[in-house]
């Protein structure tokens, strides 16, 4: 890759140009775990002051969801999702925006500062109970293992982290109440002046919805606190509707998985909700006018 990385601003590497830097690196060093190495240098302080808030919640629970609420501040092109099961909780992150390079790297790099953001929170006892990724299992695995110390899932549907549940209540260390108020104040006023566009917000949901299986109108609408119906008309004010954005959706995410990871077709179609897999190849071919095997043929012969 050749050129200059132009920066915004405010300093900020845009979210693309960022994947691209990091994929120069790998090349010029050889190093495929490069992203994986970022993340493992990073903490709160890398999330600015959506990193101090979260330190000064008063609890784990209260510091992820602000974590969840407010990412979009400082990361445009992915989005962080947190969901409670079974006494499991399952802290994802994944990207949303399309045409990225180096996704698996930046993915890597995600899992290890989130999981340094938990060894923050939590302390030095916290241990994930599983880390998921997307990804291929790489060539050499020992940095993984050396720094997750937990079992790695390769070629899941979601990249993530799983831990008890009784880890939310847990408080976090140090902080401070005031502090809080001061830094949520901050954190608004710098909303405020980042606000974005509703359909926006919509398309983020559903890349998570997706992904959890739960890509219908009703789960996305209860995350805005909405009917269905009022969902509706005020994406049509928008000029879309649900269906758009959830074929949109599913086309990118379908991408992802096609690209980034080697699960096989009847795989995704199940991770992605479809009854068959011959159903979730006539939407794909709807979509990008060929079939997802002949997709990823092409893509990987782009990428050799």
């Amino acid at each position: 890759m050749t050129g200059r990385f132009p920066l915004g601003p405010d300093n900020i590497i845009p979210f693309d140009l960022r994947s691209q830097l990091i994929q120069h690196c790998v090349y010029k060093t050889n190093c495929q775990h490069f992203g994986f190495l970022i993340g493992q240098l990073a903490g709160p302080s890398t999330l600015g002051l959506v990193g101090f808030l979260m330190q000064q919640s008063p609890d784990v629970g209260t510091a992820l969801h602000s974590l969840v609420r407010y990412v979009h501040l400082h990361v445009r092109g992915a989005l962080i999702s947190l969901e409670e099961k079974d006494n499991l909780v399952f802290l994802g992150y994944s990207v949303y925006q399309p045409e990225v390079e180096a996704t698996a790297q930046l993915e890597d790099g995600a899992l290890a500062i989130a999981f340094n953001l938990m060894r923050k929170l939590c302390g030095p006892t916290w241990r994930p109970l599983n880390i998921f990724f997307t990804r291929n299992t790489p060539e050499h695995i020992s940095p993984y293992t050396d720094f997750f110390n937990a079992p790695l899932n390769f070629n899941a549907d979601r990249n993530g982290l799983s831990f008890s549940v009784k880890w939310m209540k847990n408080p976090v260390k140090g902080a401070d109440p005031a502090l809080k108020h001061f830094l949520q104040k901050q954190v608004d006023q710098l909303g405020s002046s980042h606000d974005v566009d509703f359909v926006t917000q919509v398309q983020r949901a559903l890349h998570s919805a997706l992904l959890a299986q739960q890509g219908n109108i009703t789960h996305v609408s209860a995350l805005f606190s909405m009917h269905p119906r009022t969902l509706s008309r005020r994406l049509k004010s928008c000029g879309v509707s649900f269906q758009e954005l959830l074929d949109q959706g599913g086309y990118e995410v379908t991408q992802q998985l096609l690209k980034n990871s080697s699960m096989g077709i009847s795989q995704i179609a199940a991770t992605l909700d479809y009854s068959d897999a011959s159903a979730f190849t006539r939407a794909f071919r709807r979509w990008s006018g060929m079939t997802p095997a002949n997709w990823r043929k092409k893509n990987e012969v782009q990428q050799s």
